[in-house]
Order: structure tokens, then sequence, then C-alpha cells
């Protein structure tokens, strides 16, 4: 089972943290897993950027992103190279090691 390290962040990890994630999940599912309430406003449907991370180990042991995901990066605030949609990224067999941006688009958090 693949560790996810979320690199520390004010709101979701103010020390960081670790989870145990299942292989075939998503970051976002399996950060919601774990009681990590990353924002997702479109309910993972890859159509909005509030979910984005940056995969700062192990980006390439997971699937390339689509052209839809690129796009959508594209608006996202803080990108960089390893920048994903963490709805959209699928967990391998490999640890990750991520960081969530302070801010996104989004003006007002959704409550899920």
């Amino acid at each position: 089972m693949p560790t996810i390290k979320i690199l520390p962040h004010p709101e979701y990890a103010p020390q960081g943290t670790e989870i145990q994630a299942n292989v075939g999940d998503s970051i976002c599912e399996a950060l919601l897993d774990k009681g990590i309430e990353i924002e997702h406003a479109c309910e993972m449907s890859c159509a909005c950027t509030t979910c984005h991370c940056i995969v700062r180990k192990g980006y390439d042991s997971m699937e390339p992103p689509v052209e839809a995901e690129e796009d959508l990066l594209d608006r996202a605030w803080g990108l960089a190279p390893q920048s994903r949609l963490s709805c959209q990224a699928i967990v391998g067999q490999e640890d990750l090691t991520i960081e969530i941006p302070r801010y996104s688009i989004n003006h007002a958090k959704e409550n899920h």
C-alpha cells in the first residue's frame, strides 16, 4: 500500500502528514478518505482546479494527465511542472509526496 506524504499546509496539514492510499484511488479520494478535506468544488469531475496539487515525488509513477486536465491546469493558482488535479491523479505502486498550494481560484469554500 503506497504512502502519500503531504507537505505542511496551514489548513489541511499544519505539521504535514502521511497517509496510506489504495492503488487505483485518486489522490483526492485518498485524502478525503483520511479526513483531509481538500477542496473539490466539481465533485471530482475534472471541471475545476480547486483540488490542484503538486506531486513533488513520484510524479512519473502515475499515468500522464489527459488533455482535459492539462487545459484546466493552465488556470490553477501556483502552477508547477509537476502539477496535477488530485481528482485525476491515480495512485500507483510508488509512494508520493504532494504539496497542496496555499490558495485556489475558488473564492468561497464548498462544504462537502
